[in-house]
């Protein structure tokens, strides 16, 4: 597959990505190449990772410990003090290995550390390959509250190798999933209709290609997220606060991220059906195809009470006010939507309904 160009770095793919990275290391002398890792990485990608490297390099790998529960400033300052006591400098090299908590913290501790080193991201998710590791977001959670710790700063390069899918299980596949399907309900209503059909993640090359043009189109035109990159947060915002909410309390099993944007997008397609004219058939169309992937959540009123005290803290609050992404129709956004809030217990009903 040919590299896909951003402004001001590439996203390389397999083979072509370890060519990339081995031209890299020897265009740039780099004092020290770091190479951040979990527990899951560093047993089952790091050793394939490390097998095509060409050439004599100091490496010293750094582990932390995998889960959004981690992704926080506390893991941050460990890694910074493990970077300051290996000699790191401003010339050192960090790169990450890993899924989209592993990318969004490497990331922020690379743009940070001595203000600023070099990074490169290598997802090892479907979610990371086709969302988290593209764009330049990096960042940490503040308690179970999304992001909102972070800069908007890019990686030297993106290398995607889809040999690293085959180290998760379908739950996993699933959550990236959702975010592929989101890229068809923001952009392509044609992309959309071809992932539905979609029965087996044997073959998943092209549309994460495909997916990763999406995204790259649209942070290309606005990097900083001012207008059309809003678009990328459908499903998001309710999504985020469900994931917050289950994040923090015990009583609720942890969702991953796909699968609580899954129900943000059911919800926000039934507002959008509700103040921008969805039409009902493809709010269906929504609701149908995402509840035959994950499962439904039972909410409370309670539940959903707490929840929606969470939409205040979204990134996209303005001047005290909550703005949606929500959809004219499949393939057709609509940005900075105010949502009454009398709609928000109709939406959960909607999602509750058989």
């Amino acid at each position: 597959m040919q590299s896909i160009i951003s402004d001001s770095y590439a996203v390389h793919f397999n083979q072509r990505a370890y060519d990339a990275l081995n031209n890299h290391l020897i265009e740039n002398t780099y004092s020290k190449v770091f190479i951040m890792v979990d527990e899951n990485t560093h047993e089952h990608c790091l050793p394939s990772f490390m097998a095509h490297l060409r050439g004599d390099y100091e490496f010293e790998i750094i582990e932390i410990e995998s889960g959004e529960i981690n992704k926080n400033i506390e893991t941050c300052t460990q890694v910074w003090h493990v970077l300051s006591e290996l000699d790191g400098d401003r010339k050192s090299l960090l790169i990450n290995l890993g899924g989209g908590v592993l990318t969004d913290l490497g990331g922020f501790v690379a743009s940070t550390f001595k203000r600023g080193i070099n990074f490169i991201n290598v997802p090892t998710t479907l979610l990371s390959m086709v969302d988290a590791s593209v764009g330049g977001k990096t960042g940490v959670d503040l308690g179970s509250l999304k992001n909102q710790i972070g800069v908007i700063n890019q990686p030297e390069m993106v290398l995607i190798v889809t040999d690293f899918l085959k180290t998760l299980d379908e739950r996993q596949l699933q959550s990236g999933y959702a975010e592929m399907l989101k890229h068809g309900l923001i952009k392509d209503s044609n992309y959309w209709n071809q992932l539905k059909s979609i029965s087996s993640f044997n073959l998943l090359d092209d549309l994460i290609y495909h997916s990763v043009t999406i995204k790259n189109e649209v942070v290309i035109e606005d990097p900083t997220e001012q207008n059309l990159r809003k678009i990328l947060n459908f499903g998001h915002t309710l999504g985020h606060a469900i994931e917050s909410y289950c994040l923090e309390n015990v009583d609720k099993e942890t969702l991953l991220h796909g699968e609580a944007i899954a129900i943000g997008m059911i919800l926000e397609g039934y507002l959008s059906k509700e103040l921008t004219e969805l039409p009902t058939e493809d709010l269906e169309d929504i609701k149908t195809t995402f509840l035959s992937r994950y499962e439904k959540v039972d909410f409370t009123d309670n539940d959903i009470d707490s929840i929606l005290e969470l939409l205040k803290f979204d990134k996209k609050n303005s001047h005290g006010k909550i703005n949606f992404v929500l959809l004219n129709g499949i393939g057709e956004p609509a940005i900075d939507v105010q949502v009454p809030g009398e709609l928000f217990k109709a939406a959960f009903a909607y999602y509750a309904e058989n």
